[in-house]
C-alpha cells in the first residue's frame, strides 16, 4: 500500500500535471470504484475545473470548481497516470478523467480496491479513516507533548502503535519498520515504557525518514509508480524493509523478520531489543 511519501509524491505530479484542467467526460469501468452512484459521479464532474489537489495521510482531496472534493484512497495498487486520449485503455484503468488538453488521467487498480467518493466541500473529513485521522507527521503538527501523551496513555506495542491512522498519519508498514530501527526500539516494545529520550528520537526518526523517502520520490517495493510513471528510489535505501537475512548497516547482525500486528515486520536483534 503506497504510504505518506508515495502518496505526496502522488500529489505533487498531479498538482504538476492537471491542476488548472478542466474535465470534459469521465468514464467509469468500474462502477463499484465511485461514490454516489456512477452516473451522478460522472454528471456532477463534467465541466468542474481542477483547482487543487491535496493530501491528508494516505488520502488525496482532489478540489473542483463547484465546491466539491473528491477523496481518493489508493489502497494497495492504485496508481494515477496522464496519458494522450488515443492510448487504448489498460486492462485496469478504471476512471477515466477526460481533460480539456487532450489528455486523460487514468486512475488503474489491479486489485480494485481504491475508492473514490465525491463530496460537497466541507463534508470531506467525514470519509472513511479521515473521521478519526490522527497529525500529519510534521514538527508543527506532531509535537512532542502530543506524542508522549499518546504512548504514555496507552499499553500497546509499538509497531502497532504507528500503524494506527488515528495516531500519526501515514504510516504503513514500510516505514513502520525503518523509524523503529533508527529508533533503536523493537516493535513489540510496549508504548508506555519508552523513555522520555526514546520518544524524542522516535519522533524525529520519523521526520528524517519521511523527509528523506518524499525526496527520493517514495519506495517502489512491488508496483508503486508516481503520476508522470516513473518508480521512486527509497528502497535503494531501506534498513531494514524486506533485508531479512542481510546484515544490519549498523552493527552486522543478520535483519530478522516476525509478525507484528498481522504484518511481516523486520528489526535487528541487536540495535533493538526487547525490553
Amino acid at each position: 500500500m503506497p504510504e505518506l511519501p508515495e502518496v505526496e509524491t502522488v500529489r505533487r505530479g498531479l498538482v504538476a500535471l492537471v491542476k488548472g484542467r478542466t474535465i470534459e467526460r469521465v468514464i467509469v469501468r468500474y462502477p463499484k470504484m465511485v461514490t454516489p452512484e456512477a452516473p451522478i459521479f460522472v454528471e456532477k464532474l463534467k465541466n468542474q475545473k481542477i483547482i487543487d489537489i491535496k493530501r491528508r495521510g494516505k488520502y488525496l482531496l482532489f478540489n473542483f470548481s463547484d465546491d466539491l472534493v473528491m477523496v481518493s484512497h489508493l489502497r494497495m495498487e492504485g496508481k494515477y497516470s496522464v496519458v494522450g486520449r488515443q492510448e487504448p485503455y489498460g486492462k485496469h484503468d478504471h476512471v477515466i478523467f477526460e481533460l480539456d488538453n487532450g489528455q486523460d488521467l487514468r486512475y488503474n487498480d489491479t486489485r480494485k480496491f481504491g475508492r473514490m467518493n465525491l463530496v460537497s466541500a466541507g463534508e470531506e473529513m467525514q470519509i472513511g479513516g479521515l473521521k478519526t485521522i490522527g497529525p500529519e507527521p510534521t514538527p508543527e503538527t506532531l509535537t512532542l507533548e502530543y506524542l508522549t501523551h499518546q504512548l504514555r496513555s496507552r499499553k500497546r506495542g509499538m509497531k502497532s502503535f504507528l500503524l494506527d491512522q488515528s495516531m500519526i498519519a501515514g504510516l504503513g508498514n514500510i516505514y513502520a519498520d525503518e523509524v523503529l530501527w533508527l529508533s533503536k526500539i523493537h516493535p513489540q516494545q510496549i508504548s508506555n515504557t519508552l523513555t522520555d529520550e526514546e520518544i524524542k528520537l522516535l519522533r524525529e526518526s520519523i521526520f528524517a525518514e519521511f523527509g528523506k523517502a518524499i525526496e527520493a520520490k517514495g519506495t517502489t517495493v512491488f508496483s508503486y509508480l508516481n503520476a508522470d510513471g516513473h518508480a521512486g528510489s527509497f528502497q535503494n535505501q531501506l534498513n531494514v524493509y524486506h533485508r531479512q537475512g542481510l546484515p544490519c548497516h549498523r552493527c552486522g547482525t543478520l535483519i530478522e523478520r516476525i509478525k507484528v500486528a498481522q504484518r511481516g515486520t523486520h528489526f535487528c536483534p541487536h540495535c533493538q531489543v526487547l525490553r
